[in-house]
């Protein structure tokens, strides 16, 4: 079943194995899916793709296969005209009849004509007449698995197909090339922060012993040097959505490098919206369901991890200063922002913040969203989000805050 999915989401980079595929096969004969394209959307993400990098992968093979499989817009747009017009016969150009292979037309037409002939007045859900909502086959606002007609209205129900077309995740996928070797030619200077400045002197120095035993008129004099074993650890964390998505592009150059990066002994990453509070996530999308209090972030964590924060850090002074400041819906932080930005500060022995506003932005006497930018500076290092602005906010890592 849906065999040639696999090979489609195989050419598209998400690495898919077997056993996955087989557990996805079984969730499907259980009825996981919902008997619906949307459902087997999430169902197949949830199963088969194992990182956030790879969903926009997994976008672009769902709309490649399944495409064609929502209900033709031109037939929508006939469909208007038949009411407009007292339903006369429909003549479809000879160019887009393929269009139209899978749907018998006439069909369609004389079970819209008796669903009006017995209607009497506007109807809003159900399954049986043509209105607002429901699962009726003609309407709009609903949803029909077999493929609805919209009469009137605008389109609200996205399909699967359409969804999977929005490539949402495309900012953060971690195989863009164009950019990212120059970021990680910057973050290359991590390689040396703890080999020089951290850990025992437990290694022998063979050079070093050599040299000072023949000035020590050979009599053996050992010299000790940290290992060369980076036990770097970082955690990026990055503002998602809003007044960010204008940055996709370049954070998601910096999240390449990042991914990229092998010299690191540990890499987390993790996800806000405008600021931190109670929680923090674990996916971009920033939703409860992928919600870790931020407490327990901060246990997990221990003061030795180098905290690298990205966002413009423009909002609301409100979101900062007041409690119940946050805009996310449901989100009702009892503790101002700025009171959770300083626990990160307190608790983070190298901390700094990355901004892709360009320092002409920062200036809160000229620009007033940099009202934000100005007390978070007070609380981290902040560097802009450029090639020579990360190379900064590297160095400035070695030093303890």
């Amino acid at each position: 079943m849906f065999i040639n999915f696999f090979y489609e989401l195989r050419r598209a980079g998400v690495p898919v194995s077997l056993t996955e595929w087989m557990i996805l096969m079984e969730a499907l004969s259980k009825g996981l899916a919902c008997s619906s394209l949307s459902g087997f959307y999430y169902l197949a993400r949830a199963v088969l793709v194992k990182s956030e990098t790879h969903f926009d992968s997994y976008d672009v093979a769902f709309h490649n296969y399944f495409k064609g499989i929502e209900t033709p817009a031109n037939l929508i747009e006939q469909a208007l005209e038949w009411l407009k017009e007292g339903l006369p016969s429909l003549v479809i150009p000879p160019e887009e009849r393929e269009l139209f292979q899978d749907y018998d037309i006439k069909k369609l037409q004389r079970e819209l004509e008796e669903k009006l002939k017995m209607q009497d007045g506007e109807h809003h859900g159900g399954s049986r007449w043509v209105g607002t909502g429901g699962r009726s086959r003609f309407g709009h606002g609903g949803f029909n698995q077999k493929g609805g007609v919209r009469i009137g209205g605008i389109a609200g129900n996205r399909s699967a197909v359409k969804v999977a077309a929005g490539r949402h995740y495309r900012g953060y996928r971690s195989d863009v090339i164009l950019g990212v070797r120059k970021f990680e030619a910057a973050l290359r200077i991590l390689r040396q922060l703890t080999n020089q400045h951290d850990g025992p002197k437990d290694e022998l120095d063979i050079s070093g012993t050599i040299n000072a035993t023949c000035r020590n008129a050979g009599r053996l004099k050992l010299v000790w040097d940290r290992p060369r074993k980076n036990n770097l650890k970082v955690l990026l964390v990055m503002d998602s959505g809003g007044s960010m998505d204008p940055y996709i592009d370049l954070c998601s150059q910096l999240f390449s490098a990042f991914k990229r990066s092998t010299h690191l002994k540990d890499l987390k990453y993790y996800y806000f919206h405008n600021c931190i509070y109670e929680d923090i996530y674990v996916n971009p999308s920033c939703i409860s369901a992928y919600a870790i209090k931020t407490y327990d972030f901060l246990h997990k964590h221990d003061p030795e991890y180098r905290l690298i924060i990205v966002g413009d850090a423009s909002m609301a002074p409100s979101e900062l200063t007041m409690v119940g400041g946050s805009i996310d819906w449901g989100n009702m932080n009892n503790e101002p922002g700025l009171v959770w930005l300083e626990r990160l500060a307190r608790h983070f022995k190298y901390a700094v913040w990355l901004n892709p506003i360009p320092v002409q932005g920062w200036d809160e006497r000229m620009y007033y969203g940099a009202q934000t930018i100005s007390m978070i500076r007070q609380l981290f290092p902040m560097f802009e989000l450029s090639l020579n602005g990360l190379e900064q906010a590297v160095k400035r890592l070695k030093v303890r805050r």
